[in-house]
């Protein structure tokens, strides 16, 4: 495979070197995320995953008050806001030099954290399909935006997936929103092709079989297959059982040109980028 060309994004006033892959750890201060490992709720509890998180080598931290599994219960944005602030109070006092991602739908949320916490990236689901006024609010405050391709809402996404073309549209809708949000100015601009978010099992594989292809839009790529359906579904396990199966997944997107992995078991998932950046610093050796 020939070498992607450098990526960076700015954050917080430097360049953030992605020509290594990065590791993105899940922090879920919600009582009822899809892994209930990642669960979690008193300040120990949250205390301890940051020092994990940030031990085992993790580049930032991704935290989430808003459960995206499918059906998952709707939170309002005051109690989203008062969750994250228990979340992010710890994280300034920890670990204030901490690169952090809000996963927020919500640009009132978005805002707080950046404006109150200065939370570093904004991690949106949605797109900006569920706030009309994410992509401004973006544009203001300046900062890297992840956004992902779902079909639906978390309430509706999987409950009838369909696509004539799923390829096409998931380009498209990237390549419409890319545009969109470089109109108002947007600099860093990070894709999340959203496994597991209105689609079936066929059609997250049929993603990441054509993951490669995203390097058509120049962006950053990040994949988010942590323990996902796509994985435990297929294998008949369940979501405590997909560590082995999330590392091969892991494997193949990064091979396919992940930029940033969004992982709960940080440990395994450095180990994953160190085997394969080997693997890929020798692929121009030639036998004399």
């Amino acid at each position: 495979m020939e070498a992607l060309s450098p990526k960076y994004i700015n954050v917080n006033g430097s360049l953030f070197d992605l020509s290594t892959p990065r590791i993105m750890g899940i922090l879920n201060v919600t009582p009822d995320s899809f892994y209930s490992g990642s669960r979690m709720q008193t300040e120990a509890e949250i205390t301890g995953r940051i020092h994990r998180i940030l031990d085992e080598g993790a580049d930032m931290i991704d935290i989430g008050a808003y459960s995206s599994r499918p059906n998952a219960e709707h939170v309002s944005s005051h109690g989203e806001m008062e969750r994250l602030r228990v979340g992010l109070e710890l994280l300034r006092k920890i670990h204030p030099e901490a690169i952090v991602s809000v996963d927020t739908f919500r640009a009132d949320v978005a805002r707080m954290c950046v404006e109150e916490y200065g939370v570093a990236i904004i991690n949106d689901i949605a797109a900006g399909e569920m706030d009309a006024d994410m992509f401004r609010t973006v544009a203001e405050l300046n900062v890297p935006y992840i956004m992902m391709h779902m079909q639906g809402t978390p309430q509706s996404m999987q409950q009838h997936p369909h696509y004539d073309n799923l390829l096409k549209e998931v380009f498209m809708y990237f390549a419409l929103k890319v545009q969109q949000l470089r109109n108002l100015g947007v600099k860093d601009i990070i894709l999340d092709p959203g496994f597991g978010f209105g689609k079936t099992i066929e059609h997250n594989y049929e993603l990441l079989a054509h993951l490669e292809e995203f390097r058509i839009f120049e962006l950053p790529l990040l994949v988010g297959v942590s323990r996902k359906s796509m994985i435990y579904r297929l294998l008949g396990n369940t979501p405590h059982e997909a560590l082995n199966g999330t590392t091969a997944l892991n494997t193949i997107s990064l091979m396919k040109g992940a930029d940033i992995l969004r992982v709960h078991d940080i440990r395994e998932a450095v180990e994953t980028v160190k085997l394969v950046e080997a693997m890929r610093s020798n692929t121009n050796k030639v036998i004399e």
